[in-house]
């Protein structure tokens, strides 16, 4: 067993297939879940685990050279805006509608247990060196 990091197998085994310019959907209960990308799915109960502790926990394990989100998360959930845009400073914003059409694009996506809205994130992998 793992001592650290990612203790979910299946999330673990997802993030190593990984590859340059592939893309990480970390989304809320409410987000659309394209068909084709592999999904894991986290979420336990309402809020459980948060949107933020697994964004926290994937930007541990991933090189992210990009993110897009959309624009309505700024009025619709603060918080949410708040976090994203301190980890992502060149944070991308489309409609909503626009970021469901990207999402389907994702290789993976991860849902959260989040139920506020807008808590979604397309996260565009890069490499190491």
């Amino acid at each position: 067993m793992k001592r650290n990091g990612i203790l979910n197998r299946h999330l673990a085994g997802a993030l190593a297939g990984l590859g340059h310019g592939d893309g990480v959907l970390v989304c809320d209960v409410g987000m659309p879940i394209p068909d084709g990308p592999r999904v894991v799915d986290l979420a336990f109960r309402a809020g459980v685990p948060t949107f933020a502790e697994v964004l926290e926990g994937l930007l541990a394990e991933l090189v992210v050279e990009g993110a897009t989100a959309a624009a309505e998360v700024r009025e619709a959930n603060q918080e949410a805006a708040q976090l994203l845009e301190g980890h992502f400073p060149s944070l991308e914003l489309v409609s909503h509608e626009r970021l469901k059409e990207l999402s389907a694009g994702a290789r993976l996506v991860v849902r959260t247990g989040e139920a506020r809205p807008y808590a979604n994130v397309l996260l565009r992998c890069g490499v190491f060196f």
